[in-house]
């Protein structure tokens, strides 16, 4: 299986349920909303890039003049939808590589080691680049390689025990791939950008 078809089985959904969760994974969750929190200020317009069923912008609804969540899986667009219950918040199905708007974002983000399971990495973030172009205004968040315990008995708990590990990913029984990072290796595929660890198992990277 794809990480396409293990998303559409809804993999994301069972993954956000914290009791699936250890401790170390419940830490990065919830310093990424932190974050947010700090980074996105009132009135901002703002891309979140395999948004799934669109949980940060939701979040974030009260201090945003526009928010736009993408992604592939259409379920979890229309959940995002059906969530954000007509507010000014929109969701598209759409390729990351490729999002149907023009440059109008102040902000773009792509976190929780999403872009770890994208395979066109250097598309997404030229995109991101696009559609939020001033400078350091695109954020990414993806699991280092301290992650791989924590990830290794979080998936074991969703069911998709992991089968092969190599210095860049995790690949589960299931067919899950999922990435983790060096500084150099983030350097070469993000370019100019800042680094900095994050929550003891992942970095945030702002270009």
């Amino acid at each position: 299986m794809s990480n396409q078809d293990v998303y559409a089985a809804g993999l994301l959904n069972r993954a956000l349920d914290p009791a699936t969760q250890p401790s170390e994974i419940q830490a990065f969750f919830r310093a990424e909303l932190d974050l947010l929190h700090e980074v996105i200020t009132e009135g901002m317009r703002v891309i979140d890039v395999g948004c799934g069923t669109g949980r940060h912008l939701l979040l974030l609804k009260d201090r945003l003049r526009l928010g736009l969540g993408v992604d592939y899986e259409h379920s979890y667009i229309a959940e995002a939808h059906r969530r954000a219950g007509g507010r000014h918040l929109h969701f598209i199905t759409g390729d990351a590589t490729a999002i149907p708007v023009p440059a109008a974002f102040d902000f773009a983000m792509c976190l929780t080691n999403t872009w770890g399971t994208m395979s066109d990495k250097s598309g997404v973030v030229k995109e991101m680049r696009r559609v939020a172009p001033k400078p350091r205004t695109r954020l990414l968040s993806v699991y280092s390689e301290a992650s791989v315990p924590s990830r290794r008995e979080w998936y074991r708990r969703l069911g998709h025990a992991v089968l092969e590990e190599t210095r860049e990913s995790l690949v589960t029984e299931g067919g899950f791939r999922s990435e983790h990072f060096s500084e150099a290796r983030l350097r070469t595929l993000v370019g100019e950008c800042t680094i900095r660890p994050f929550a003891d198992i992942a970095y945030v990277v702002t270009f």
